[in-house]
């Protein structure tokens, strides 16, 4: 049995998660922590038939008082370091779905890991069609080396770009040409060509009405070719939240990101 402890619990991703527990036989929550609706109970503000689970807002104290194995979190990137740092002393296991987890903060829980028993999946996007469409993408960079990336999120995602983006360049950057003959540019406006990673330009929008949609463009002679995904509900997200709450018994150690635990 997975005995899960969500923190971010009340947010939107956070009540998918929740959601999506209370739907698996041999999953329980167990805990749920975040800074809003403490003490209230997280199923019944969900609708959910199942036993009261009361919001906590100190996730080592819920540690202490569960017998939780596994924290599913999705906060943000001001608290989501400090979450695993606790999960890594209790000794369980992690799935990380916060945004803005940078390669520092990577190398940071991988230092955090060595010599300890738990087991860490962090991904920037669980959605199985977005992890597609980076696949696709890195492919496609083999015959196309002229690309850009276009991320666009809704309105209260705090960070730019999203992690998908800077994942999927980075894939990219594995096959593509680093010789290229570009023009010097003169941007009239300061950031009107985005920000740049391995030589690619990624561009973000944030605007209410979106959840999460990418699309990468190649440039060719004569032609272009666009690789776009779109989620338009988070519960595209949950399939890949469970099947990595489920791959934790397979992995050793540290696994960034979802394409390494399942096969392509």
């Amino acid at each position: 049995m997975k005995k899960i402890i969500v923190t971010g619990a009340n947010g939107k991703m956070g009540q998918e998660v929740i959601r999506m527990i209370s739907e698996q036989e041999d999953f329980e929550l167990v805990g749920a922590v975040d800074v809003s609706n403490v003490g209230d109970d997280i199923h019944q503000l969900l609708g959910i038939d199942a036993p009261a689970v009361e919001i906590s807002d100190d996730l080592a104290l819920t540690l202490e008082k569960t017998d939780a194995n596994v924290l599913v979190d999705f906060t943000n990137v001001t608290v989501v370091m400090d979450n695993v740092k606790v999960a890594m002393e209790k000794e369980i296991d992690v799935v990380v779905g916060a945004t803005g987890i940078t390669e520092v903060d990577l190398d940071r829980i991988k230092e955090m890991n060595q010599g300890a028993t738990n087991k860490v999946i962090i991904a920037p996007n669980f959605a199985i069609g977005a992890i597609l469409m980076m696949q696709f993408a890195k492919q496609a960079a083999k015959f196309m080396d002229h690309v850009e990336i276009i991320e666009l999120h809704h309105d209260r995602k705090i960070d730019a770009p999203s992690g998908t983006a800077i994942k999927t360049a980075e894939l990219i950057g594995e096959n593509l040409s680093k010789d290229k003959n570009e023009i010097e540019q003169i941007e009239k406006i300061s950031g009107a060509r985005g920000g740049e990673h391995d030589n690619i330009h990624i561009h973000s929008v944030r605007l209410p009405g979106l959840v999460a949609h990418q699309e990468v463009i190649f440039g060719g002679l004569g032609q272009t070719l666009t690789i776009r995904h779109d989620s338009i509900n988070r519960k595209s997200f949950m399939p890949g939240v469970e099947l990595a709450i489920r791959k934790l018994e397979e992995i050793e150690g540290v696994v960034y990101g979802l394409d390494n635990v399942i096969d392509l």
